[in-house]
């Protein structure tokens, strides 16, 4: 869905009174822009240390936690695999259009607070405000549901260990990855990023060799369970009303677990060559939601029917919930489901460890746009917010609700709390997305000469945030069902869109603020730093097999553009 262009300086603006004062800003030399970047306006401080090899795994791994390897066997539950699959893969769709949206914006503006703060330069402060605090939330929040994830997963082996010193342990682990320095985050998200490959590719061969008779009962069961109990599962209701709920039911377990655009756009002010290695972890996306989302759908269908009584432990995320073990349990497999339990556990911590990322750099987002205390923006030297951090690590501590509560329910409440975040984070995307547009065209900017182009827009903008709004309207719809109704589910359900709305409007009405007209957003912004930066690079951007080919061999010479030895 998108072209690359190699000729980001040549992205023409208007020229004005902000567009003169950068580029004389610009005139300075190269390595002093570099050590400068992002400090024009924001006072920006954080490190661009992030390589292409460690960029590339967080787009593919970054994403991928309990839904994909646990929840998703509630969405087979509920709709039946046929209706899994199309969910799913209309979802991935929906998603893959905000994608080619984001992806436009990140890779032409790579800051710091990536959307969020686009969102309240191009669009509207109020929604700025709005989606900073709402992806903030939504992240914190999602630190201890993974907590608390892992601590079901460890019952598969024993129900004796004390939730208290899980929680304790992933606390510290994820306190020391993400104090010490950005790079080390890189670093310990490729490898956990590479378990999570590692994971699914043991799930996909289990899936084709047993399907075709390789398991202990030498059973080639293929698509049986497509037809018996069938393809499409009644939920709530009988008949075709039934079944129809059921496909929603999918769709939603699709809304929890595919994402992925977010965790790639908050990378941005501290990528390398963003405007090169983004646009490539963007362009990733799209397998990514072929191969893992949509093939981990048909994969669940396959191996286990719909109607499987241990399914119901899906919704609450235990380990004997996955679809996969216990599809395993029941051909009598006896080794791969303790190797697929540990790698989901690596899985699991590598989540949490990127909402804890996430949730610092969106704070210290807000930060530099006075959307939150300036104290959220001091960073160390080393480029860590020390404040945002320290807010953050409040969070995890959520975890310790298991140990006076029943654990699974922990996971339930905070799962279907953020659900709900998820989606109007795509919301404002979306939305920032056609403003952007509307911009570039008022201003007379040529999109072919941005970094990355993508193609059928504005139209993906629209229909991404069309069906986007409809599944945050109707998501928590069942409360509303004749004998359905309870208050809590109804604020889990729709808490986050209720203090969207409040924060949103809270800020429009507190600084009377007002929507963006495109003839004045400001396109130029911190252009010109991040022009400069990537023209003060002297060697060709590295590609990621030849990242993967030094780390394991040595350090070989880098060559020029022109093939030369740059010694």
């Amino acid at each position: 869905m998108a072209a690359a262009h190699n000729k980001p300086e040549q992205v023409s603006a208007p020229i004005n009174e902000r567009s003169v004062s950068h580029e004389k800003n610009g005139d300075a030399s190269s390595g002093d822009m570099r050590e400068t970047l992002v400090e024009v306006s924001t006072q920006n401080q954080l490190l661009r240390h992030l390589g292409n090899r460690q960029i590339q795994l967080i787009a593919v791994g970054g994403s991928i936690g309990t839904a994909l390897f646990v929840s998703i066997g509630g969405g087979l539950a509920k709709g039946g695999p046929g209706s899994l699959l199309i969910g799913y893969t209309i979802y991935a769709i929906m998603v893959g259009m905000v994608n080619n949206s984001m992806a436009e914006m990140v890779t032409y503006m790579p800051v710091s607070g990536s959307f969020i703060r686009m969102a309240g330069r191009w669009v509207d402060e109020a929604l700025g405000f709005m989606a900073g605090w709402n992806f903030f939330l939504y992240e914190a929040c999602l630190i201890p549901f993974e907590i608390s994830a892992i601590n079901l997963v460890l019952g598969f082996w024993r129900d004796d260990i004390p939730p208290w010193a899980v929680c304790i342990a992933c606390i510290i682990l994820y306190a020391i990855i993400n104090i010490v320095a950005v790079q080390y985050f890189g670093e310990a998200e490729f490898w956990l990023s590479s378990g999570k490959i590692l994971l699914i590719c043991i799930l996909y061969m289990f899936t084709l060799v047993t399907m075709c008779g390789g398991n202990p009962q030498h059973d080639a069961y293929g698509f049986r369970y497509w037809k018996n109990p069938g393809s499409f599962a009644e939920y709530i209701h009988e008949g075709s009303l039934g079944r129809f709920e059921g496909f929603l039911g999918s769709v939603f377990s699709a809304g929890f677990t595919v994402v992925g655009p977010e965790y790639l756009a908050m990378v941005a002010g501290e990528a390398e060559r963003p405007r090169t290695y983004l646009k490539n972890g963007f362009k990733t996306v799209y397998w990514r939601f072929g191969i893992f989302f949509i093939g981990g759908a048909l994969c669940v269908g396959i191996v286990l029917p719909y109607n499987d009584t241990t399914l119901q432990n899906a919704d609450t995320g235990t380990a004997n919930g996955s679809p996969y073990v216990i599809a395993m349990q029941n051909l009598g497999i006896g080794v791969l489901p303790h190797i697929v339990n540990a790698l989901m556990i690596t899985s699991i911590f590598s989540a949490g460890n990127a909402y804890t990322y996430c949730a610092m750099r969106s704070l210290y987002g807000l930060a530099c746009d006075g959307q939150a205390p300036r104290i959220f923006q001091k960073t160390l030297k080393n480029g860590i917010p020390v404040y945002a951090f320290a807010l953050v690590m409040v969070f995890p501590f959520l975890s310790f609700l298991q140990v006076s509560n029943n654990t699974a329910q922990v996971v339930t409440w905070l799962a279907t709390l953020t659900q709900g975040s998820q989606m109007i984070n795509y919301i404002v995307m979306s939305l920032t997305y056609i403003f952007f547009y509307n911009a570039t065209k008022a201003q007379g900017v040529d999109r072919r000469t941005l970094p990355y182009y993508g193609y059928f827009q504005p139209w993906c903008g629209y229909i991404g945030l069309v069906w986007m709004i409809i599944i945050e309207g109707i998501f928590g719809y069942s409360v509303f069902l004749p004998g359905k109704w309870d208050v809590g589910n109804f604020f889990a359900f729709y808490t986050m869109a209720m203090v969207a709305f409040c924060t949103f409007f809270g800020w429009k009405i507190f600084r009377r603020t007002r929507f963006v007209p495109p003839a004045e957003a400001d396109l130029i912004w911190e252009k010109p730093a991040i022009d400069a930066y990537e023209a003060s690079h002297n060697e060709p951007p590295t590609r990621f097999r030849d990242e993967i080919r030094e780390m394991f061999l040595g350090k070989r010479k880098r060559e020029n553009f022109m093939g030369e030895d740059p010694n």
